[in-house]
């Protein structure tokens, strides 16, 4: 009968056939309920006697299936042949209704619980139901307090097994989940998941009241309490509260100056880990983060984000006393300080006062004379990263903003946004003294020096002094001998050498 196929032995109940009346018999016995088998040790019956002896190994201890890829030992050969899916991948049971593929009937049978919303098991306590016993037992702990799983480096206690082994990753430095995109490695498999969607673009949490997206269900909560302006968290020392725990304690860092971060390349502190992290990414010179649009690659999913609005012209915060508009809240809170008046940071060497204190410390490497950042091309050094950046286009020669008027192409986004005003007409900078207009800032600043009379560029040979640094440099020709020359691109003074 094997070799035909045949089964002449039917069930009356179900209509279910078989090779062997033996084989009949056995499985009559799941209609009667029979259990004719009886565990000698704790009275637990069977239907059938290969799960009484497989049952008895509990008792016995014996495991003699053992798996060839790891060694571990099981009491029967299913348990064996589940565990080897993990070495082989296969994930035989699939999901009708998604697809999505499992190694164990099981887990098929407990994930199709979130299609049909079955959820068999409640709790006696407050009702709340789960679709599997196992997140019923772990739930009850909450009621009981009970936290079986202590951590034997520090002494903590945890109510789920799975917390335990993550925490345990803190003292191990243990990172064994990777980003197949970037390398990028985690402690926990729910911080890959999340960092994965800064390469997907995914955001699947989306707030109601106004229609904001984000990638995780927390942020979403934190976020509704911009609407409900809930703020349950005040400091101690100033009364400011916040609607976060975390905003809370960072703030009071403020309070105690407590920096915990430290940089293991150059020792600088910072108050927070996301700073630390950024800066990190000087030494390390990773840029994650890619434009779509023009392939330039950033370190921080903020500084793309702001880069993106170039091309996007995008500019959401507008100064309410002028009108201007700007691509960044922090460059509209930098420009309503033009307002204001208020500069509240002073150089102590020689007392100048600055609206910004990141100004402040650009100004102070005047006195210092330090220039850290240095070109790998031709040596010159610069004050400020974002000097280097711009002075080394030249050497590449690209330039990246172009004017949508006229096609042509500049260096720098200031250049660019100078040369618009060709176009435009625009003269944003008006002489208080006289009403005059200029495009420019720095030509407003040249122009007024006709009112004040000041003359602050002077010749280090005859003490004669001028408005303009291009005049002195032509005036300084006389005593050098040099024949000048001027730039009609750049407007420029240069030279053609000696007489």
């Amino acid at each position: 009968m094997i070799h035909t196929g045949e089964k002449p032995f039917e069930c009356l109940d179900c209509g279910k056939s078989f090779r062997q009346i033996v084989s009949l018999k056995r499985h009559q016995r799941i209609h009667t309920g029979e259990k004719p088998f009886e565990c000698s040790q704790c009275g637990n019956s069977f239907s059938e006697m290969g799960s009484l002896k497989t049952h008895q190994r509990i008792h016995t201890g014996e495991k003699p299936f053992e798996c060839s890829q790891c060694g571990k030992r099981f009491s029967c050969v299913g348990s064996l042949k589940t565990h080897q899916r993990i070495h082989t991948g296969e994930k035989p049971f699939e999901c009708s209704e998604c697809g999505k593929n499992f190694s164990q009937k099981t887990h098929l049978q407990r994930h199709q619980r979130i299609h049909t919303g079955e959820k068999p098991f409640e709790c006696s306590e407050c009702g709340k139901s789960f679709s599997c016993i196992g997140s019923l037992k772990t739930h009850q702990r909450i009621h009981t307090g009970e936290k079986p799983f202590e951590c034997s480096e520090c002494g903590k206690n945890y109510s789920h097994m799975c917390t335990l082994r993550q925490h345990q990753r803190v003292h191990t430095g243990e990172k064994p989940f990777e980003c197949p995109e970037c390398g990028q490695r985690f402690s926990h498999m729910g911080h890959l998941r999340q960092h994965q969607m800064i390469h997907t673009g995914g955001k699947p949490f989306t707030c109601t009241q106004c229609g904001n997206s984000f990638s995780q269900k927390a942020k979403l909560k934190k976020h509704q309490r911009i609407h409900t302006g809930e703020k349950s968290f005040e400091c101690s020392d100033c009364k400011k509260t916040f609607s976060q725990m975390g905003n809370l304690k960072t703030h009071q860092r403020v309070h105690t100056g407590e920096k915990p971060f430290e940089c293991s390349e150059c020792r600088k502190r910072f108050s927070h880990m996301s700073r630390l992290k950024k800066h990190q990414m000087i030494h390390t010179g990773e840029k994650p983060f890619e434009c779509s649009e023009c392939r330039k690659r950033f370190s921080h999913v903020g500084t793309l984000k702001l880069h993106q609005m170039i091309h996007s012209g995008e500019n959401p915060f507008q100064c309410s006393e002028c009108g201007k508009s700007y691509s960044n809240k922090g460059h509209l809170k930098q420009h309503q300080l033009i307002h204001t008046e208020v500069k509240p940071f002073m150089c102590s060497e020689c007392g100048k006062s600055f609206r910004l204190k990141m100004k402040l410390k650009r100004h102070q490497m005047i006195h210092t004379g330090e220039k850290p950042f240095e070109c790998s091309q031709c040596g010159k050094a610069f004050r400020q990263m974002g000097t280097l950046k711009k002075h080394q286009r030249i050497h590449t020669g690209e330039k990246p903003f172009e004017c949508s008027q006229c096609g042509k192409a500049f260096r720098q986004m200031g250049t660019l946004k100078k040369h618009q005003m060709i176009h435009t007409g625009e003269k944003p900078f008006k002489c208080s003294q006289c009403g005059k207009a200029f495009r420019q800032m720095g030509a407003l600043k040249t122009h007024q020096m006709i009112h004040t009379g000041e003359k602050p560029f002077k010749c280090s040979h005859c003490g004669k002094s001028f408005r303009h640094t291009n005049h002195l440099k032509k005036h300084q020709m006389i005593h050098t001998g040099e024949k000048p020359f001027t730039n009609p691109n750049s407007g420029e003074v240069g030279t053609f050498g000696k007489l």
